[in-house]
């Protein structure tokens, strides 16, 4: 495997983003792009990229704004930038500019996690004519966008009184507050993240997530402004209906309403006419399928055989 660091100018005009090429010993067969979640940055998808690379595919991720390699570089943690939720949209079309210069005539997947499969569900209503494939991990249905409405005016306000660049704790309590409600004898405000003690201890102390460091105001209103943007047939109706589509999470998953909020977005595509869509719940299993040792090679099996139907 080779390994590529590469540097673009941001869609926000402020930010340097941070992106890396893996490229496969074997022949490429294809370019799968990786977008990663909220607070978290793209090396926490390595044993899913270097799984990728022995398929034969190249892989392409970057640092989102404020976030990451990104975000340590610029010291611009939580902060988006002024040009709202359609930022780490142009900046993975500007990733997947670059990197289909650089392996051009290659079949190009988009796969995102969490915020990443909010993103990539915009991405798909926006570009999805280039797309060979699209896989949505870990996603949100309508109940975030309801839990965010009301959030959404209060910070509105602030923004309006000029007070968009400052962070209030609260607004994380809000959206996050109630993820472990439903397990047994939770451990840690964090275990919805994974079963696995390892893996959410392993989230807690990586010095490049942002685990310790609140959005901006404007940061959190764009990330409800995606959110909106994505709901319903009027989204579903944007993207491509021949496009393949992978929808996978745990059915213990609070941003997918276990399950609920995982298949209303898989309805929401068959009610407008997309019949190769595939949706797959992992009983027993929270947020990060793709990092949880009991099944990560299950999901990756599952990612590399839809990529190699979509092929």
């Amino acid at each position: 495997m080779a390994i590529q660091e590469l540097d673009f100018r941001s869609f926000n005009e402020r930010d340097t983003i941070k992106a890396w090429i893996y490229t496969p010993i074997r022949k490429p067969r294809a370019i799968v792009q990786v977008v990663h979640g909220l607070g978290e940055h793209s090396r926490r998808y390595l044993h899913l990229i270097l799984r990728l690379n022995e398929e034969g595919f190249v892989v392409s991720a970057d640092d989102h704004v404020g976030h990451g390699k990104t975000a340590a570089d610029s010291d611009t943690w939580g902060d988006f930038g002024i040009k709202g939720y359609e930022t780490t949209r142009e900046d993975e079309k500007t990733l997947h500019d670059l990197v289909t210069q650089a392996y051009p005539g290659l079949p190009f997947i988009i796969f995102g996690h969490s915020w990443g499969s909010m993103i990539v569900r915009d991405y798909a209503a926006h570009y999805g004519a280039h797309l060979t494939g699209l896989v949505i991990c870990g996603t949100s249905g309508q109940g975030l966008s309801e839990a965010l409405t009301p959030v959404k005016k209060e910070i509105k306000t602030l923004i309006d009184a000029g007070r968009g660049s400052e962070s209030d704790p609260k607004y994380v309590g809000k959206l996050f507050g109630g993820m472990t409600d439903r397990y047994e004898n939770p451990q840690t405000p964090n275990d919805w993240i994974s079963g696995n003690p390892d893996v959410v201890r392993d989230h807690g102390a990586d010095p490049f997530n942002n685990s310790h460091r609140v959005p901006t105001l404007a940061s959190f209103y764009a990330l409800a402004g995606l959110v909106d943007s994505i709901i319903g047939t009027q989204w579903a109706e944007q993207v491509p209906q021949e496009l393949p589509i992978y929808n996978i999470a745990g059915d213990q998953d609070p941003v997918g309403d276990y399950g609920e909020g995982v298949y209303a977005v898989s309805n929401w595509l068959a009610k407008t006419g997309h019949r190769r869509v595939k949706t797959k719940l992992y009983s027993g299993h929270r947020h990060e399928i793709h990092n949880d040792r009991d099944i990560r090679e299950e999901v990756e099996d599952g990612i590399v055989a839809f990529i190699n139907g979509a092929l």
